[in-house]
């Protein structure tokens, strides 16, 4: 049985090291380690979460490790704005903010036209 994930909740990719940053403080307010949880987790913006309750869309852990995956790998390239599919699912991600803005399902991805991404990546 595949397990499901509930939409709202931040989703923790498998724990990095810490690395110090040089003496430097964090930013205010917020702990190294709040940083660099942040830095590593996949948020879904409400319009995103909406969307995916509305169209029916789930995302199981496997999908969604491939998600951090390919975020990371977006990042690595310096994308800002990308579609990403995942099966039969259409992403927009925000990359620098690790954040699902929208879903469409494969039924909405017939005749769509994106704009404003800058980058996509295929999940297999």
């Amino acid at each position: 049985m595949t397990e499901r994930i509930t939409v709202g909740r931040l989703y923790p990719t498998p724990p990095a090291p810490l690395q110090r940053n040089g003496g430097a403080r964090p930013a205010a307010g917020r702990s190294e380690f709040d940083q660099l949880l942040q830095s590593e987790l996949v948020k879904f913006s409400h319009h995103a979460e909406t969307r995916l309750k509305q169209r029916g869309i789930q995302i199981d852990n496997e999908q969604l490790a491939k998600l951090e995956n390919a975020i990371d790998k977006a990042a690595a390239k310096g994308a800002k704005d990308t579609l990403m599919v995942l099966g039969g699912t259409a992403l927009i991600v925000n990359v620098p903010n690790r954040t699902v803005i929208t879903a469409l399902d494969g039924a909405k991805l017939q005749d769509q036209v994106f704009t404003q991404i800058d980058s996509a990546v295929i999940i297999s």
